[in-house]
């Protein structure tokens, strides 16, 4: 909620309470919910201590996003006190942590990935970009160091032959350390690249297109994030024809995506984008685990009872269905995959430009398979 990230930490947090708003009014919970906040600034270290702090003020339900290097310490810190706490269990509620091994070794019965992965979001994005014939033969990578930059980078190699492209050039950098991506930029043009695969975010995504747009860099980007508020205005016109892929955008899926768009509006001020849409569904798919309880008035939560329930849930939403993987606790969530247009109904940044949909995959087109590394340990009944 503070920092350099607080970007994004606040997209989280808005579409949390305006998800649970419908959880409440539903009564999924007939004693209500109360939601505790808490900020990590961005560290693992402070996310360790807000856990502990939230866990003694009676937090149950952990709800996290923006970074997998924080998402490392939350679902081991999960493990830890469940472990230690048989019949005080807390669950993982995971709306940003992308990084494939949550679902993989680290993945666990007491956390459940809303959002996509690192592997689903840049296949969609291949898939489109090749059958636009837009991708081209040369590709350069530039990430951040830490797990989810690495599996990025690991995937982009790996898709090389399959999608028929070169890497030319590889960096990886300090992650949110950076204040001046000029020098990263020049090698990218240097190496001339027809596209840029980045899965930077938050200050690392706006800052690179600030430094790309100064440039006049004239290579594509295939950009995990570029739909978070800032980076269409700071790329400018070198903006146009970039590629990104979201759980959520207005045009998506017709008058379904932009009825759900201007409810969102109307009650937060601004247009669901980024993170939002997938942040929303979870909160909606937590208020369907619940209800499958049956709970009356006076009734305590049982923790073990509500990740059964969440491993059968499937919410319908305006971009499709949206069902939990019961084998990994990876949510199998439709991809909008855009372009950066004039022609966008729905613009950005206060700019001409917005995202124009222009290939909606649903939750099993978009799915990876369950990583043999899973090993999903049950508790006992």
């Amino acid at each position: 909620m503070s920092g350099g990230q607080a970007v994004t930490g606040k997209l989280f947090q808005s579409a949390v309470k305006y998800g649970l708003a419908k959880v409440e009014a539903e009564k999924a919970w007939p004693d209500g919910i109360k939601l505790l906040e808490y900020d990590n600034q961005g560290g693992p270290s402070e996310a360790a201590d807000k856990l502990k702090a939230a866990i003694n003020d009676g937090a149950q339900i952990i709800i996290q996003g923006a970074s997998s290097a924080i998402g490392g310490q939350i679902t081991a810190d999960v493990q830890k006190h469940n472990a230690r706490n048989p019949g005080k269990e807390i669950m993982w509620i995971n709306v940003g942590a992308e990084a494939m091994e949550f679902t993989g070794p680290k993945c666990h019965f007491y956390h459940f990935r809303w959002n996509g992965n690192a592997e689903i979001r840049l296949k969609a994005m291949l898939i489109a970009m090749k059958d636009a014939n837009a991708l081209g033969t040369k590709v350069y990578i530039i990430g951040q160091n830490y797990s989810w930059g690495h599996d990025v980078q690991k995937l982009t190699r790996d898709y090389a032959k399959e999608y028929g492209y070169t890497i030319v050039g590889d960096v990886i950098h300090d992650v949110n350390k950076i204040q001046d991506f000029a020098p990263y930029v020049a090698k990218i043009k240097e190496a001339g690249p027809d596209t840029v695969v980045t899965g930077n975010w938050s200050n690392d995504l706006l800052l690179l297109m600030k430094a790309a747009g100064d440039s006049g860099l004239k290579a594509r980007f295939l950009a995990y994030w570029i739909d978070q508020p800032g980076n269409i205005a700071n790329a400018g016109d070198t903006a146009d024809g970039h590629y990104t892929q979201s759980t959520f955008f207005p045009d998506a899926n017709g008058e379904k995506t932009a009825a759900f768009a201007e409810d969102f509006k109307a009650k937060t001020g601004q247009y669901p984008l980024n993170v939002q849409g997938h942040v929303t569904h979870a909160m909606w798919g937590l208020g369907e685990a619940l209800k499958a309880l049956k709970a009356k008035p006076g009734d305590k939560l049982n923790v073990k009872a509500l990740a059964s329930a969440m491993e059968n849930v499937t919410v319908d939403t305006s971009m499709g269905p949206i069902k939990m993987r019961s084998e990994d606790h990876q949510a199998l969530v439709p991809l909008a995959i855009a372009v950066v247009s004039k022609d966008a109904k729905f613009k950005a940044d206060n700019t001409e430009r917005g995202f124009k949909t222009i290939k909606l995959l649903t939750g099993e087109q978009a799915s990876s398979p369950v990583q043999p590394s899973c090993k999903m340990d049950r508790p006992k009944s």
